[in-house]
């Protein structure tokens, strides 16, 4: 899908979100319709489905992914280490520690982009930092991880060693976890250092 289109359509949802959501848990917006906008259009907040893969293999501390589809859907299926912190419940009280802190890089994700956009617009809309984006969901995570089209002999290295990390990756997170991955293969996460609040109020206890 066109991502205009994508984003046009979290923006209606969001405003249907924020309407539906009880007055005592609505807090007051830091950031305008149009830095969001320019926000989204740069797309730094979107990791993508191998640059997790790295994150679960790794087991990488600095992370948590969150998985915003219901109970039911995360309870079939999830991520490995993930929590479930629906969409509907994403301005909860319990979970606000969480969502706005300087510890962790919070990743949202749900079946496809939209839903774990909307959770992303509307922690960042708030001034919450450090919630990010898996690119296109489980849905794109089955698709080149769990089942990668291999490449045609001809193709580039790069594309032939891609291809070889994702199978072995989709393999140690989903099957054989004695495969290793190859460093020529690893994906290198760059990313700017954990944005810190100005203050000194940390998280009570783990993530």
């Amino acid at each position: 899908m066109n991502t205009r289109i994508i984003i046009s359509i979290v923006f209606v949802g969001l405003g249907l979100i924020i309407a539906a959501v009880p007055q005592n848990v609505t807090l007051p917006y830091k950031l305008t319709a149009e830095e969001m906008l320019v926000e989204s259009n740069n797309r730094v907040q979107f990791y993508s489905p191998e640059e997790i893969a790295e994150i679960i293999i790794q087991k990488n501390p600095e992370f948590q992914l969150i998985d915003v589809r219901s109970q039911d859907e995360y309870e079939k299926f999830s991520l490995p280490n993930s929590i479930n912190i629906p969409l509907t419940d994403i301005l909860a009280d319990e979970y606000r520690d969480l969502l706005h802190q300087d510890i962790k890089r919070n990743i949202f994700f749900s079946n496809g982009t939209v839903n774990a956009m909307k959770a992303w617009m509307i922690t960042r809309q708030l001034g919450w930092e450090n919630n990010y984006v898996m690119e296109g969901g489980l849905n794109y995570w089955a698709e080149v991880i769990m089942n990668p089209i291999p490449p045609a002999s001809t193709s580039p290295n790069e594309e032939i060693a891609k291809y070889e990390f994702r199978k072995a990756a989709g393999e140690a997170i989903h099957g054989n976890t004695s495969i290793k991955i190859k460093a020529s293969t690893t994906i290198e996460i760059a990313r700017p250092p954990i944005k810190r609040k100005n203050t000194k109020q940390r998280v009570q206890g783990g993530c």
